[in-house]
């Protein structure tokens, strides 16, 4: 199972790493929900992580709030995209929403273009969109090549474990076309468990690695 590490900055990023951490979800400001990390910080996390074989997905995102961009945010977003692109990040995670809930399809195909190449999550916007938009949106997450999405399967304010039946639903409509990456309140004493009810083979998460152990 591949335990992604949602890392604050790059300060307990070695330690996750011993601990078993194999990808790493790169973001400053996780108070906020994370935004995206400084130059210095990319490169320097590359740089380790590149020694030690663990790949890196660099969250895209200009600020805290709401997932609906304006067009600077979403030019802000590109550029950052081409700058993770330039450096030989393996991949960015994004999500952008329209005022009704749907994704933002115009400026997801303009971020979309823009990482090339490079792997692509759709992060927790996902959870921010009415359910009944939630299967259509795989449909059109797949067919524009997304290759997972990062959700909660409800509100953060619920614990993972009241969602997984929902996420058991969203998994068997991606039907292995996309991955459902599990995420939010998924820690290192629970993720066996939710693992082995989801069949899942990634999770994410803050508190996925023991980083207690070493």
């Amino acid at each position: 199972m591949i335990k992604e590490f949602c890392a604050e900055n790059m300060t307990q990023i070695p330690r996750a790493i011993a601990a078993g951490a194999k990808r790493i979800e790169l973001c400053d400001n996780l108070t906020v929900g994370g935004t995206t990390v400084s130059k210095g910080v990319l490169i320097e996390t590359k740089k380790y992580c590149d020694e030690q074989n663990v790949s890196i997905m660099q969250l895209i995102r200009p600020r805290g709030g709401n997932f609906v961009y304006n067009d600077i945010e979403v030019k802000i977003m590109e550029h950052d995209i081409f700058q993770a692109h330039q450096l030989g990040i393996d991949g960015v995670v994004i999500g952008c929403l329209n005022e009704e809930g749907w994704l933002d399809e115009e400026a997801l195909s303009c971020l979309l273009a823009a990482a090339e190449g490079m792997q692509v999550t759709f992060h927790m916007a996902f959870d921010d969109m009415p359910k009944e938009y939630q299967f259509q949106a795989i449909d059109w997450l797949v067919e524009h090549g997304v290759d997972r999405i990062l959700t909660h399967g409800g509100p953060l304010t619920t614990p993972i474990t009241q969602n997984l039946e929902y996420l058991n639903d969203l998994i068997s409509y991606a039907n292995q076309r996309i991955i459902i990456l599990p995420g939010g309140g998924i820690t290192f004493e629970n993720a066996e468990t939710i693992a082995a009810f989801l069949k899942a083979k990634e999770l994410h998460g803050s508190q996925i690695i023991n980083l207690h152990t070493n």
